[in-house]
């Protein structure tokens, strides 16, 4: 039995959800996927029983944001261990290290058993780690070693090991309670925008203090809070600064920063490159196939989120663990996401942050190309299957496929570039929810008014269905 097989037959022992004998009805699925949502926003306000502290600090916002995850809560893990299993397994299949070929419906079975039964031992690894640095979630004897001489007594530790990895396992199946047709899109997808949403929720509206001078974090109560106390001034309103700890707070600049953030990103993903074709069944007829000028998404940026996401979590579950941490500190340094400030305080920091993250998109773009079914060898293939051509060129996929990569590489690096150069800006401007939830939130909702305009389609016209297929 190979490694794949193995994780599949323990992905297939896990609890699933099964697919409906026929697809519910568009407003039943908006029901189940709400309330996928609201027990997931509901898991990251339960804390875990059995711990002293929620892990000491708040968790980086790439983390907060990538894995959808609250510190010291039922979605402590949050979907750090899904994502990593399929970022792992993706990179695997696409360095042919594991013979799988996803286009294949058995191959493609196999991959999501694998995915779901490695996404249970990392949590559980993930889960461990957290339990077994006592420095974490409670107090180390002084002096003592942080693993080995706990003030929690072992059954603690070892029952908040099993909620975490319980908590894992049941945001598994709401993501196959989406993913298998009971709602709509994914649920990976769902828990990253309700974070985000959350977070820009806080920023604008949260009275919790922050400092000594008891001044909200969120916008709106700072403003009425200035107005009442007589303390108004405008250029803390256009640029609030906590020196306490050399943080930018929520601030007019990051307020027009999001809606001008959010603008370029709609108009940017609107934007398309038309290649001319025809089709053999009808050849006086000519269309277009429009490439977009975002050709890789957010996915890069995504990608190196979750690299940069590992790095800080596998500093925490070090943590008092001698060079072994001072090494992952210094790396996790490096992987935050900077604001204004830090270009006055650390710009080295700012610098060398935007050379791994552009770098690192540049990367996962091109990989992700060549995985998804997106390189020009894999369109030029789906043009002549489809019985389409380009005028004046013969059917042959050598030729389609040179004309095809004049565009679709040039596009993958000008896009990944600029992605990555959005969530910099973002991180950098303070934009409310941060530049790379910004980012993905936007990305997502595009997506799901896509699947929710087909749903809509099929919903009007019954007769679709039977010509795609679907009944």
């Amino acid at each position: 039995m190979g490694f794949v097989d193995a994780l599949a037959k323990l992905g297939s022992a896990l609890p699933s959800i099964p697919r409906p004998e026929r697809r519910p009805e568009l407003p039943r699925r908006f029901l189940y996927t709400g309330i996928a949502l609201a027990l997931y926003i509901l898991m990251t306000a339960v804390p875990l029983y059995g711990i002293e502290t929620a892990g000491g600090f708040q968790a980086p916002e790439i983390m907060a944001v990538v894995f959808a995850m609250q510190q010291g809560t039922l979605a402590q893990l949050g979907i750090g261990p899904i994502v990593t299993a399929g970022l792992i397994l993706q990179i695997l299949v696409g360095a042919e290290i594991i013979k799988l070929d996803l286009t294949d419906p058995e191959d493609r079975r196999k991959f999501t058993l694998a995915e779901k039964g490695l996404a249970f031992l990392i949590a559980a690894v993930e889960a461990g780690g957290y339990t077994l640095n006592c420095s974490i979630f409670w107090t180390p004897i002084p002096g003592g070693h942080p693993i080995f001489q706990c003030t929690a007594p072992f059954y603690i530790r070892a029952l908040v090991w099993l909620q975490l990895v319980v908590a894992t396992m049941f945001i598994l199946l709401l993501d196959e309670l989406l993913g298998r047709g009971w709602g709509i899109g994914s649920g990976i997808s769902l828990f990253i925008l309700g974070g985000v949403a959350k977070r820009m929720f806080i920023d604008l509206f949260s009275p919790l203090a922050t400092g000594e001078n008891g001044e909200p974090i969120g916008f709106v109560p700072y403003i009425i809070h200035s107005a009442i106390t007589g303390k108004f001034n405008f250029w803390d309103i256009i640029l609030r600064y906590d020196p306490e700890v050399r943080t930018l707070l929520p601030s007019l600049i990051g307020l027009v920063g999001t809606f001008i953030l959010i603008a370029i990103i709609v108009y940017l993903q609107s934007m398309r490159i038309n290649i001319p074709i025809t089709s053999q069944r009808a050849p006086g007829i000519r269309t277009r196939i429009p490439l977009q000028f975002l050709y890789v998404s957010n996915i890069p940026v995504l990608l190196a989120s979750i690299l940069f996401s590992n790095i800080m979590l596998f500093e925490q579950l070090s943590r008092g663990i001698g060079p072994l941490n001072a090494f992952l500190r210094t790396l996790a340094t490096y992987t935050r996401a900077p604001n204004f400030i830090a270009i006055v305080y650390d710009p080295i920091r700012v610098a060398i942050y935007s050379a791994l993250l552009v770098g690192l998109s540049l990367a996962f773009g091109f990989m992700w190309v060549e995985l998804a079914g997106l390189s020009p060898s894999a369109q030029a293939n789906n043009l002549i299957k489809s019985g389409l051509e380009i005028p004046g060129m013969r059917r042959n996929p050598r030729i389609l496929e040179g004309l095809l990569a004049k565009y679709i590489y040039p596009l993958t690096f000008i896009s990944s570039i600029i992605v990555a150069l959005i969530a910099i800006a973002g991180s950098i401007l303070n934009v409310y929810g941060g530049g790379i939830g910004i980012l993905l939130a936007t990305g997502i909702i595009a997506n799901f008014y896509s699947i929710i305009a087909y749903e809509r389609a099929l919903a009007a016209y019954p007769l679709l269905k039977k010509i795609i297929g679907e009944e």
